[in-house]
């Protein structure tokens, strides 16, 4: 990835996340890769001053507690995590969603193929949208 900031999943799936991980491993992403399991705890995540702010967000949409929809609602709101990439990575090929998302500032929706092969084809576009983007500090 572009920076040496840490990448943020927003995955409940554990098969998924694990597929992340390893996508991203396979494609030689050295950026550090934390995890939380839903919108909620994505914000206690990105509130905490411990944390450093990942440079870029891959956000599932269909979540309990709080959904990604909801998660983006309330980050946008706020000043220091509104800039903050967020790339949709998901299995829903709402239209509302895909909508709602971009309406709500997103920097990509892409949906999650089966096919490992493909996933590792997403998380490469990914990479590249973050490499070459111009992201303010």
């Amino acid at each position: 990835m572009r920076s040496d900031k840490p990448i943020l999943l927003v995955e409940d799936d554990l098969v998924d996340r694990m597929t992340v991980e390893r996508a991203l491993r396979e494609i030689h992403v050295a950026n550090r890769l934390d995890m939380v399991s839903d919108g909620q705890g994505a914000l206690d995540f990105l509130r905490d001053p411990a944390r450093e702010k990942p440079g870029i967000i891959l956000l599932d949409l269909n979540m309990p507690r709080m959904s990604g929809i909801e998660f983006l609602q309330v980050i946008k709101q706020e000043d220091v995590l509104r800039r903050i990439p967020v790339v949709v990575l998901t299995t829903s090929k709402d239209e509302r969603d895909r909508v709602d998302s971009f309406n709500l500032g997103v920097a990509g929706y892409m949906i999650k193929p089966v096919d490992y092969m493909q996933f590792v084809e997403v998380v490469k576009a990914i990479d590249l949208y973050w490499t070459l983007s111009e992201l303010p500090d």
